[in-house]
């Protein structure tokens, strides 16, 4: 396909053209941002400076935790700068950009939650061989899977859609570059290509998501056999996971596992798993977490005093 480009911008839409709303929507999301950033920031940093970074689990909190911060970074600071713009636009190569961080990101966490499925499966099922199998060379292993899934899926995502021509319009209707609204705008027939983006980031938030479910079921059937205490605390953990996993792949489902098209609720849809998300996983895993809020406690009053 030969790339003929008359484009070297696309505007945004953003969330609302309403000028009063878009004053409301600079306030809500700089909070947001500001939450999203420090709490992950948080995490990491307890994390990294206690005992608990030795274990598995807390290994891999820490990655979602600096993930999720990065991942609310490619789309959250530009829709507030865009608040208070009259014109919201975005230069073509931009545009790529941030569909690249998007799905390298958010590919690297779909890999990643899997993995922290994997490990509280063996935590439950099989505690006895748990420090064996879990060790730090698989765990760094593991990480370093998620790394290169997430950079090949976007990798992949990002060279079918840097070759499409685009001769104009180039309003899209949304707040951020993403790849249903370029198709959208592309003088070509992109049927095909849609199939090939559900596909690519619909199939694979669909397997992931299946497999979390599948693994959780055998967690949740082997609890059984656990003492009523052992059950609460592995009650609580998986709890934590499982709202995290639904709050993420549930969306990301909606959005990329159905033909390219594009609906007034996806602006909303994207906000969710892009931005609220990111800000709601540290929440989850600290107010959940007993060992996290002592960490917490702990290193702040360390800083204080």
């Amino acid at each position: 396909m030969e790339n003929k480009n008359n484009v070297t911008e696309f505007v945004l839409l953003g969330l609302t053209e309403n000028p009063s709303m878009q004053k409301i929507i600079f306030a809500v999301f700089f909070v947001i941002y500001i939450v999203t950033v420090v709490g992950n920031a948080l995490i990491v940093v307890t994390i990294a400076a206690s005992p608990l970074l030795g274990s598995p689990m807390y290994f891999f909190l820490v990655y979602l935790s600096f993930i999720d911060a990065c991942y609310s970074s490619v789309n959250t600071p530009k829709l507030i700068v865009d608040s208070l713009r009259e014109r919201k636009t975005t230069p073509f190569n931009g545009c790529m950009t941030q569909i690249f961080g998007e799905h390298f990101f958010g590919g690297t966490e779909v890999i990643l939650l899997t993995v922290m499925a994997y490990d509280r499966y063996v935590a439950i099922c099989k505690p006895l061989h748990y420090t064996t199998i879990m060790n730090r060379r698989l765990c760094s292993l593991l990480m370093g899977v998620s790394w290169m899934g997430g950079f090949l899926h976007a990798t992949i995502q990002i060279l079918f859609i840097f070759r499409l021509p685009f001769c104009g319009p180039n309003i899209i209707d949304h707040f951020m570059c993403d790849l249903n609204p370029l198709l959208k705008l592309a003088c070509t027939d992109t049927r095909t290509l849609g199939l090939f983006v559900a596909a690519n980031s619909g199939f694979l938030c669909l397997l992931n998501f299946l497999l979390l479910l599948i693994s959780y079921v055998v967690i949740l059937y082997s609890l059984r056999n656990h003492s009523l205490e052992g059950r609460r605390k592995a009650l609580s953990t998986c709890v934590s996971h499982i709202t995290v996993v639904v709050l993420f792949f549930v969306p990301c489902i909606f959005v990329y596992m159905r033909p390219a098209t594009t609906l007034p609720v996806d602006k909303a849809v994207a906000v969710f798993y892009t931005i609220i998300t990111p800000m709601i996983n540290p929440l989850i895993y600290t107010f959940r977490n007993a060992q996290m809020k002592n960490a917490i406690m702990k290193f702040c009053n360390r800083k204080l005093f």
